[in-house]
């Protein structure tokens, strides 16, 4: 949906949760210990993170010091490992820093666990996703099993419980809905009546019809 939007406004589209995910990558390749700090943050000195424009996909593909990983970040070892390294405290300002500076000239679509309350909390236009977790479930397990034929309902769902109750329970940017946020459950939506909602809301804030 936030692609969607995106294009649909003729804005730049930063996916937030991309980065930290390519961020996991890496530790995960180098095999960086997550509880030794000095190991972490010599890591973030050896990672460039950057978007690339994907002419096939009309998207833009996250760039891991200028390789692209949008297939690698995706897969489930990625996943188990991805709240954990986000709720590190230098991993989330590192990041953060980076999708601050993206965001200075505006013109921009980011989603992201924190981006209304942590990144932008002086955003134009907060939207707080959700969905029942069962329907999340088969969503993600739609999206996963094309790469992992192997990959069961129960693990697709032990991960997204695991990691709600992680990114909701860390110290450092946890995930809750901004006070001026509006909310959106799309658990009975289709993709198409979803962006026309938010376009109405993007479109209502910019005071056009």
């Amino acid at each position: 949906m936030a692609k969607q939007l995106a294009a649909e406004l003729g804005y730049a589209f930063v996916d937030s949760g991309a980065m930290y995910r390519a961020i996991t990558l890496y530790f995960l390749q180098h095999h960086v210990d997550c509880h030794d700090e000095d190991q972490v943050r010599q890591a973030l000195d050896h990672i460039k993170l950057s978007f690339a424009w994907n002419r096939e996909s009309q998207q833009s593909d996250i760039m891991l010091n200028g390789v692209v990983v949008a297939a690698e970040i995706r897969e489930m070892q990625v996943a188990m490992k991805v709240s954990d390294v986000a709720a590190l405290v230098p991993v989330r300002r590192f990041a953060v820093a980076q999708q601050q500076q993206m965001g200075l000239e505006k013109g921009i679509v980011m989603d992201g666990r924190d981006v209304g309350t942590v990144v932008f909390p002086d955003a134009e236009l907060k939207i707080f996703v959700t969905a029942s977790i069962e329907v999340r479930t088969q969503r993600r397990y739609d999206e996963l099993k094309l790469k992992d034929p192997n990959i069961s309902m129960d693990e697709v769902r032990s991960n997204l419980l695991a990691r709600d109750y992680t990114d909701s329970n860390r110290k450092e940017g946890p995930l809750r809905q901004a006070d001026d946020a509006v909310l959106l459950d799309n658990s009975d939506m289709s993709r198409e009546e979803q962006l026309q909602l938010v376009l109405h809301w993007a479109r209502a804030k910019m005071g056009i019809s």
